[in-house]
């Protein structure tokens, strides 16, 4: 019975809490409330503006200053983000922040919290925050904000932020206040921060190769007041501009330098010059991640057998399984050293064109097809070792 447990809970779909999932679900029915309600005026202007302050509270708040720090503000004002940012009923400062670094850190692969390309679309867009393992924060990441009590109470008490602003839209606008004004902002703001983990992770453009999936988007760019921009922002996070070109409308950042002119922010952060112009070397997991990707692309079994059947002046590849646990070594010595036609074996040029083709230009372009070289060497060596040592066996 344990051992079905554990396995039950390691698969990340079948984890889901569903109970978690009442609230969220009460929030988009509430909606419907309107049908009995009826619509005004006031209630459809209320919607609108709540929707934009509080994606902007989301998009400078929650990720810009908290999750990545990108920009000084004063001690005042950071708790004023924050109870704006919780005003959106997205859980507390510190969990927001603590699972967005955690994205970062792992960012498309399995551990990532919310990537569909391994958990799919749905489990990416909404579905990981109902997840018991997933749905977890890691409070050891935002140390630098937990410093602060009134943060640690605000993460507290996640709810009463949007509770408070629930009451005022009903005393503002009466019923068609509280589920057009409150409500259907609510439903509109969760799915277009959602958004970005999901659909900028599928659709737009690759500018800057960053060993994950973003992309920029620039519908997504307008509805999340220039959160779209995500692949500027995943290859340099600590921008608080993420629209780096004039086009690029980032509405957040426009915001925020009208109130670093009135003091109320500073220190805004941008791209420097080698970062615009792509000149900035990927990091090693980052490498890692590409090269395992440009291996994948070459058929690894074909090559495996075409090298088995060109290796007869070769050492019998089954007197070197036989020198096991060194047969993984040794093989792949000599893939690397012996002169195999590279129609079969890929060689470094072969994965450098590869890799130019299938990804934006970078300084780390040679280091991701030395790697990408190593990763078919191990590939092909592995498939060979296990052919034969079955039949060894």
């Amino acid at each position: 019975m344990l051992k079905s447990r554990i396995r039950f809970d390691d698969v990340h779909h079948d984890d889901i809490v569903y109970p978690g999932a009442i609230g969220f679900t009460f929030v988009h029915l509430a909606t419907l409330g309107a049908l009995w309600s009826g619509v005004t005026p006031t209630a459809v202007a209320l919607c609108l503006g709540l929707y934009f302050m509080r994606m902007f509270a989301i998009t400078a708040g929650f990720h810009r200053y908290f999750s990545h720090r990108s920009f000084q503000t004063s001690r005042f004002f950071q708790f004023v983000l924050a109870f704006l940012s919780q005003t959106s009923l997205q859980q507390g400062v510190l969990w927001w922040s603590a699972k967005h670094r955690h994205h970062h850190k792992y960012s498309d692969t399995l551990e990532d919290v919310h990537s569909p390309r391994h958990h799919g679309f749905l489990f990416a867009h909404l579905g990981w925050i109902f997840a018991r393992r997933r749905g977890q924060a890691d409070y050891d990441l935002v140390k630098d904000l937990s410093a602060y009590p009134e943060l640690r109470w605000l993460d507290k008490h996640k709810h009463l932020p949007g509770v408070l602003l629930g009451v005022v839209c009903f005393l503002v606008a009466g019923w068609p206040g509280l589920f057009i004004g409150f409500f259907l902002s609510t439903v509109l703001v969760y799915h277009g921060a959602f958004a970005i983990n999901s659909l900028a992770h599928v659709f737009g453009r690759q500018r800057y190769l960053t060993g994950d999936d973003s992309r920029n988007n620039w519908f997504l760019a307008l509805i999340t007041m220039g959160e779209g921009w995500h692949n500027n922002h995943h290859y340099y996070q600590v921008a608080t501009r993420q629209g780096w070109r004039w086009w690029e409308i980032d509405v957040t950042y426009y915001i925020l330098k009208l109130l670093s002119w009135v003091g109320l922010v500073w220190d805004l952060k941008g791209p420097p010059g080698d970062v615009l112009e792509g000149e900035r070397r990927l990091p090693r997991r980052a490498i890692e991640q590409v090269a395992h990707e440009l291996a994948a692309t070459f058929p690894i079994e074909r090559i495996a057998e075409q090298v088995r059947t060109t290796w007869s002046q070769r050492p019998s590849l089954e007197e070197v399984v036989a020198t096991a646990p060194k047969a993984k070594a040794r093989v792949e010595s000599m893939l690397r050293d012996v002169s195999i036609p590279h129609a079969q074996l890929p060689s470094v040029d072969d994965l450098r064109s590869r890799a130019r083709s299938m990804a934006p230009c970078t300084p780390s372009l040679e280091e991701v097809a030395e790697r990408a070289r190593e990763v078919v060497i191990e590939a092909v060596s592995a498939h060979l070792i296990a052919e034969l040592q079955p039949a060894r066996a």
